[in-house]
């Protein structure tokens, strides 16, 4: 059941990455409000008149939606059934990436009804990355094996989660500068219209170039942790994923300059965002996985505590 399960779960998290390129792929086209104020009907109809295509980009992208809704439905039944006495976690993170995704279809509908906000927009996007982290660790719970060499936690379980902190705040600061209309407000790259600090130039130059130094920083931190896992981390599996988010991440960042160079093209913006979403995702299961290993030492701690005091007492 938990190779199945989890097969589930990994499915349902690509299907996810998948629905937020498509929100990119609405942002990027303008077709957000592209059938109105509507929700959940398309102006007033259940299907989109074929000539709208700003309204069938939106409409497919709610459809895309319901049908994450039946994986993550078909993954509680699954969960119900098969870990309400063991591995209790997967059921419980389960049911917390159910009410995300309600959660998540409430804040889609109240960004139409109100007109596209800024904030609820990123609210929106925050919200389907921390069901696509969700669905990532009920899966990795379900899969994960003790270790047999379990690892203390140390250092580098702070920073794996420090840069995942980092890369999930960076997703939603480029939401902001979408949001803001400071896309294009450096015209180039990696300055800002020929400066490094551009803030004497305005508000939204400020804020498109602050996104970019927290980029930055999250490239070091990625760094840092790729040498940590080298030094501190005997298993193969945390290392590839280690230098897997890297190399996404530098592919991210390549992408991004090109979304600048090209005008914001569409092509380049919404895979600027699905390699956000797959470098989140990759640093999720680096702390899945390390945080599991190490809770496997604390767990051997404490029972060999709890036999040295029965000894004791006996």
């Amino acid at each position: 059941m938990s190779n199945s399960f989890t097969r589930l779960s990994m499915a349902t998290a690509m299907l996810t990455i998948g629905l937020i390129v498509f929100g990119a792929v609405v942002r990027v086209t303008d077709s957000g409000l592209g059938c109105g104020n509507d929700w959940p009907l398309c102006d007033g109809r259940i299907i989109p008149p074929l000539d709208n295509l700003t309204a069938w980009i939106e409409w497919s992208h709610r459809l895309f939606a319901v049908l994450i809704g039946l994986f993550g439905l078909a993954m509680l039944t699954m969960a119900i059934r098969a870990y309400r006495q063991k591995k209790q976690a997967v059921l419980w993170v389960t049911v917390v990436a159910a009410a995300l995704f309600l959660l998540q279809s409430a804040l889609g509908a109240m960004v139409v009804v109100l007109d596209l906000p800024p904030t609820m927009v990123t609210m929106h996007l925050g919200t389907a990355m921390l069901l696509l982290g969700a669905l990532l660790v009920a899966g990795i719970i379900a899969w994960h094996q003790p270790p047999q060499k379990p690892t203390p936690r140390d250092n580098f379980t702070l920073l794996a989660y420090i840069t995942a902190a980092l890369a999930l705040v960076i997703i939603l600061t480029g939401a902001l500068v979408r949001g803001s209309g400071a896309t294009l407000a450096c015209e180039d790259w990696p300055l800002c219209n020929g400066d490094v600090l551009p803030f004497s130039q305005g508000a939204l130059e400020t804020v498109h170039m602050m996104h970019r130094y927290a980029v930055l920083g999250l490239g070091v931190s990625l760094g840092m942790l790729v040498w940590s896992v080298y030094k501190t981390r005997s298993g193969a599996l945390l290392r590839r994923i280690s230098v897997a988010a890297f190399a996404v991440y530098c592919l991210q960042a390549v992408v991004g300059a090109l979304f600048v160079w090209s005008s914001a093209a569409s092509v380049w913006g919404a895979t600027h965002v699905g390699l956000a979403s797959l470098t989140w995702a990759l640093l999720v299961a680096v702390c899945a996985i390390d945080t599991l290993n190490s809770r496997q030492v604390m767990q051997v701690v404490k029972e060999e505590t709890w036999t040295q005091s029965s000894a004791v007492i006996n």
